[in-house]
């Protein structure tokens, strides 16, 4: 009788996971996870200061606003990238900023009416609903969506050790399936001609190009746009008041911040797609 195969205790599968993507880079990556992140701040008069990683910051000024009046962030809390795109969008547009957990709604309110202005807050309604279900009530409604999807958020589990022991490879295939879902009921929320930002904070490719490929498979109408590095970059530079200093690396079909070679900064995907 053949011996069954051992598995390796978290912390080690999870080493040689990643080893197994980025080769002798991985040592590089993993002694970044722990160090600081390059945070930026959002900062409005009279407002509450709120930090958020510089490659969070990136990413949400690569979604395009002009013109776009309905903009909605699906899984929206802490609240970061709401505050950016909020401080972005139109003079005439409205936000509507939504997170499913009870507990990371309260604090995803409580940023969104303390660290903005009243005249921008008031165009901002917050709502906590299943994202996943979201296409059966407002399918064709939205102008502009963000969806930072939950991930494996593996920087974070590096620097815990009770997830780290806990680890093992079901973790990405079991979010990449939520991941779906997510990405499937935004794109069904878009108008025609509606764009799409989908990011995590995941490093595996079945988490970040694995959802938007199966995305575009299923549904036509969907098409992988390049993003305006140019435009992010000047609406970086107005809200922080510097250029964003980060280099994404180019995947099949998005982009990728890892921290190794970004202050710090990420990890961070994220892809920009368009309802044609």
């Amino acid at each position: 009788m053949a011996k069954k195969k051992q598995s390796l205790p978290g912390d080690q599968a999870f080493d040689a996971y990643f080893h197994g993507y980025f080769g002798e880079r991985w040592t590089d990556l993993k002694q970044s996870f722990e160090t600081e992140p390059s945070y930026r701040t959002i900062s409005h008069p009279q407002c509450t200061e709120y930090h958020l990683d510089a490659a969070s910051a990136l990413a949400a000024c690569c979604l395009p606003l002009k013109g776009r009046s309905a903009i909605l962030d699906m899984c929206a809390a802490p609240g970061g990238k709401s505050l950016i795109t909020a401080s972005r969008m139109d003079d005439t547009a409205a936000l509507k900023s939504n997170e499913f957990s009870k507990d990371r709604y309260i604090r995803l309110k409580k940023n969104m009416e303390t660290c903005i202005p009243a005249d921008i807050s008031q165009r901002v309604s917050v709502t906590c609903f299943d994202a996943a279900t979201w296409c059966k009530f407002e399918k064709d409604t939205y102008d502009a969506i963000l969806l930072d999807a939950p991930c494996s958020s593996e920087r974070h589990v590096w620097n815990d050790m009770t997830y780290l022991k806990q680890w093992t490879p079901a973790r990405i295939k079991n979010l990449a399936m939520k991941q779906w879902s997510l990405l499937s009921s935004a794109f069904l929320c878009l108008k025609s001609g509606g764009v799409l930002l989908y990011a995590t904070c995941a490093l595996s490719p079945d988490e970040n190009d694995g959802p938007v490929q199966k995305l575009l498979k299923k549904y036509d109408a969907a098409r992988v746009r390049p993003v305006d590095f140019a435009e992010a970059e000047s609406s970086f530079s107005a809200l922080f008041g510097e250029c964003s200093g980060l280099h994404p690396e180019k995947t099949a079909l998005g982009y990728h911040v890892l921290p190794d070679i970004n202050q710090g900064a990420g990890p961070l995907y994220f892809c920009l797609i368009e309802k044609e």
